[in-house]
């Protein structure tokens, strides 16, 4: 009851005209942060935190948070549309989401990708509403060990569970691997496979190798077919909103598994990416229908939404209560309350009561408008479909370079681009799949990272990861998803000998 009555007072603080109009603001700026290739909550939020300074805190966290909620649902946009994520917790969206586009079922796409960010938004939001102080301490149970689990997990799911090939699907993520130790070490400081470059030295940003990966290289392919795309004379009917919406009732099974995975990894934290990554493996994989998956398959397009909302919204829960950021987006804004005099811990819930409960009701407030403003606009971000792709083409390769380029403020990242596009277009030929290159080369560095961490605390011993409950389970079902392949074909073996 307590909870409930600070949330209701901090609703009196959400809803003044003015923190109103910095909410819709906020949103806009958000969307169209979202859409833009390479800019990303994280920058866009940056770019605009000196605006907020002169603001109250309270205003300022309901702008820059609106912000990020509109970051999250516009990455869905050119996921779906072009194929490119605006995000990176958006490249698991493309699976699905672009082959329906393709087949003019645009608008049923978007508006199950913004229902779905809707739902795991507020799933997270009641989840930080009700359950902080237990979600705090769980968090703070999570080493070294336990982290590397959670990846493990990750990559394991997209060996165990992916489409294909399996050795195709390990080559590509030990691409990934390798791109990602480019740069400086974490650990030792020591420079890797630079050659001496000094524009190597900072590495390869995740961001220009899938604006490349996936954007340059759908462009690429649409030449070699003749700028045709098949999803140009897409009809938008009057009631597809109400007819999206009467189907995904079907699907809640997927929305609240997706949800759970979605709070803990962004909890704990490992971010909304792997979290996409992951719902979308145990949709396919527990779907009885998973062999469709990647052909348009609108629970394809639930998993992952569903997921990286509720994981990006619950990762401001650590940095509320412990002032540990979940994520890069939370760790700007943990800047932002710095630098406006406030301490993010367990005694700003004490000596903030107002500014936190604002700031979670402002949660629910921006989740509501963010997803107005999106499905609003669901018939114009459809209509883009009817323009001449031969025409759309020039201005997406305009983008992607302005997207690469605002990364780092760098020609170098341009030609990278150009570069990683070369290589997509490549792998997409000879049936490689882009995803698990894509995210060892995200997650690469902060897995290899909690891997050494925790062998010099083990002394070298690879026990460590099953000495804890809590790694122990978490690598034990990331051995049964890697093994899993093999565990059927033995249970095949087994069932024929006994008939």
């Amino acid at each position: 009851m307590e909870n409930l009555a600070a949330l209701a007072a901090g609703f009196a603080v959400a809803l003044t005209p003015s923190n109103l109009v910095l909410m819709l603001v906020g949103v806009l700026l958000g969307v169209v942060i979202g859409v833009l290739p390479g800019l990303g909550g994280a920058n866009g939020i940056a770019i605009l935190l000196p605006l907020t300074f002169s603001m109250e805190p309270v205003s300022a966290i309901i702008m820059l948070s609106c912000i990020y909620w509109g970051a999250l649902f516009g990455g869905a946009i050119t996921s779906i549309l072009f194929n490119i994520p605006g995000e990176p917790w958006s490249v698991a969206t493309t699976f699905d989401g672009y082959p329906m586009a393709q087949k003019g079922r645009a608008a049923e796409a978007l508006v199950a990708a913004f229902t779905s960010s809707f739902f795991g938004a507020f799933v997270a939001i009641v989840m930080i509403t009700a359950i902080a102080p237990l979600v705090a301490r769980f968090a703070l149970r999570f080493g070294p060990p336990e982290f590397f689990a959670v990846m493990f997990l990750s990559f394991a799911a997209f060996v165990g569970q992916g489409r294909g090939s399996a050795w195709k699907t390990i080559a590509a993520m030990m691409a990934g691997f390798l791109l990602a130790c480019v740069g400086l070490d974490t650990v030792t400081g020591l420079l890797r496979l630079t050659f001496g470059s000094m524009e190597l030295m900072r590495g390869f940003d995740f961001l220009v190798a899938v604006i490349g990966l996936f954007g340059i290289s759908e462009v690429l392919i649409a030449v070699e077919e003749g700028l045709k795309f098949e999803g140009a004379k897409a009809r938008i009917d009057s009631g597809v909103v109400f007819r999206v919406w009467k189907e995904l009732p079907r699907y809640a099974a997927i929305a609240l598994r997706s949800s759970f995975i979605g709070c803990w990894m962004g909890v704990t934290p490992a971010g909304a990416t792997p979290a996409s990554f992951m719902s979308y493996g145990m949709a396919r994989k527990l779907s009885k229908d998973g062999a469709a998956f990647g052909t348009g398959r609108i629970e394809g397009v639930v998993a992952p939404e569903v997921a990286n909302n509720a994981a990006g919204v619950s990762a401001l829960l650590p940095m509320l209560a412990l002032g540990v950021p979940g994520s890069p987006t939370a760790a700007v804004l943990l800047g932002g309350l710095i630098m406006w005099g406030l301490q993010p811990g367990p005694m700003l819930f004490v000596e903030q009561k107002d500014f936190v409960w604002g700031l979670i009701a402002s949660m629910y407030l921006g989740n509501v408008a963010a997803f107005l403003v999106v499905l609003t606009l669901v018939p114009l971000f459809a209509a883009i479909l009817r323009i001449p792709f031969a025409i759309i083409a020039p201005l997406i390769l305009i983008a992607c370079a302005i997207g690469a380029y605002t990364v780092n403020n760098a020609m170098f990242d341009v030609v990278l681009m150009l570069v990683f596009g070369l290589v997509g277009y490549v792998m997409k030929k000879l049936d490689y799949p882009l995803a698990p290159m894509v995210l060892a080369l995200v997650l690469g560095n902060r897995t290899e990272q909690a891997f050494r961490q925790s062998l010099l605390l083990s002394e070298g011993s690879l026990a460590v990861f099953f000495h804890g409950w809590l790694s122990g389970i978490i690598m034990t079902a990331g051995l049964v998803l890697l093994l899993w392949p093999l565990i059927g074909r033995l249970a095949a073996v087994v069932r024929a000998r006994m008939a």
